[in-house]
């Protein structure tokens, strides 16, 4: 039995990322901003979630295809967008989106990837979703969701919670940069784990590629991060989503809401759909977890919009857990960064087959058969859920 084999949870492919990759990239994934209380949250609060077990039920053609968007999906599951993915495997990306074709779900590129809109076009069948973040240089944003259409991405996930950077401290002590800087304690680290470093030398994809050569003051690696530091926008605004839907032309979706007034907002203002998300606890610590803020979101918008829902997933009883509360679909960030750090490709395969066998088991523990059937009547009382601090 392979070591992937022998992986039968996320974090078990958590467990052998961190044995496999250096220190600095997988501290940057595993990860939240200050006292990582929300990083925390994001994933204990579903265990305040009990699903109702039903029996005597037949379960025979089981179903958990449904659509996101508007698009077949294999499960309820999307690949978030994760900053720096080519660094916890050598063209990470393109790994992560292959596996995501193959297993017929989408796979989201961070506008922040290593590999660029162009690398990932490159090398798969299928169109992916990008996800944007708006910047000072609008000139270049403009060119960059041109590059997205131009690659045939169908949707856009426009990020609208990171104008400033939350502070990681995990980040600032190990001195995260890409490419990493080479220093003795660097040295030591690759040589302890040679996979990585043998990877990342047969590819030359090591810093931002989406960046890197489209814009002229990024000439080198020192001008590169000196422009990336000063660009995130702080006027950043509703009336934003206006432009870059006309510009981008095709469904935006809105990431980043934690608040009913701002879902409402959203919509308002042309969003296409909501992400519920905090980043993944990397932004404001301190702020509730995803799953504990989405039925009331959901109650705010009602079938105005499709809610859909990030940060905290780890297992497929999550991802049943946060349609049973009303999303719509869920994204995977971290799950695919861990099972890419422990394996490439057939780690992500195997991060995503972890979640969908739970989620397949449970849900027929349940009593369901189809997916799409899964709601309130799945969990405990919404009374319950409210006296949980839900």
């Amino acid at each position: 039995m392979s070591n992937l084999e022998k992986c039968l949870t996320v974090e078990d492919l958590m467990k052998l990322a961190k044995r496999r990759v250096p220190k600095m990239f997988f501290d940057y994934a595993d990860s939240g901003a200050y006292t990582e209380g929300t990083y925390r949250d994001n994933s204990s609060d579903f265990t305040k979630i009990k699903l109702r077990q039903r029996v005597a039920v037949n379960l025979e053609n089981r179903n958990l295809a449904t659509t996101m968007l508007g698009q077949p999906v294999s499960m309820p599951v999307a690949i978030a967008p994760v900053g720096s993915t080519g660094m916890q495997s050598a063209d990470g990306e393109i790994k992560a989106a292959r596996a995501a074709e193959k297993f017929g779900i989408p796979f989201t590129l961070s506008t922040m990837s290593i590999c660029s809109i162009e690398d990932v076009a490159e090398n798969t069948t299928k169109p992916f979703w990008f996800q944007l973040y708006v910047m000072r240089d609008r000139p270049f944003i403009e060119r960059l969701i041109d590059r997205a259409k131009a690659a045939k991405c169908p949707v856009l996930v426009l990020t609208m919670d990171l104008q400033i950077l939350g502070q990681r401290h995990k980040d600032i002590r190990n001195g995260l940069k890409a490419p990493p800087p080479i220093t003795p304690q660097f040295l030591f680290e690759i040589a302890t784990k040679p996979a990585w470093a043998f990877g990342m030398l047969g590819t030359n994809r090591r810093t931002f590629r989406n960046i890197s050569g489209h814009v002229t003051e990024a000439v080198d690696l020192a001008s590169l991060g000196k422009w990336t530091a000063t660009q995130f926008d702080l006027t950043l605004n509703w009336k934003d989503i206006g432009w870059i839907k006309d510009r981008f032309g095709g469904p935006v979706v809105v990431k980043g809401i934690l608040d009913p007034e701002d879902a409402r907002l959203a919509i308002a203002h042309g969003a296409d759909a909501i992400i519920v998300s905090n980043h993944g606890g990397r932004q404001l610590d301190g702020a509730p977890s995803s799953i504990r803020v989405l039925p009331e979101i959901v109650d705010a918008v009602g079938d105005k919009t499709e809610v859909l829902m990030d940060s905290g997933i780890r297992s497929g009883q999550d991802v049943l857990k946060a349609l049973a509360l009303g999303a719509k679909g869920t994204f995977v960030g971290r799950a695919m960064a861990f099972g890419l750090g422990a394996g490439g490709e057939a780690g992500v395969t195997r991060a995503l087959s972890i979640i969908q066998k739970e989620a397949d088991t449970t849900m027929a523990l349940m009593g369901e058969r189809d997916i799409r059937n899964i709601g309130p009547h799945n969990v405990y009382s919404n009374e319950l859920l409210r006296r949980q601090g839900y």
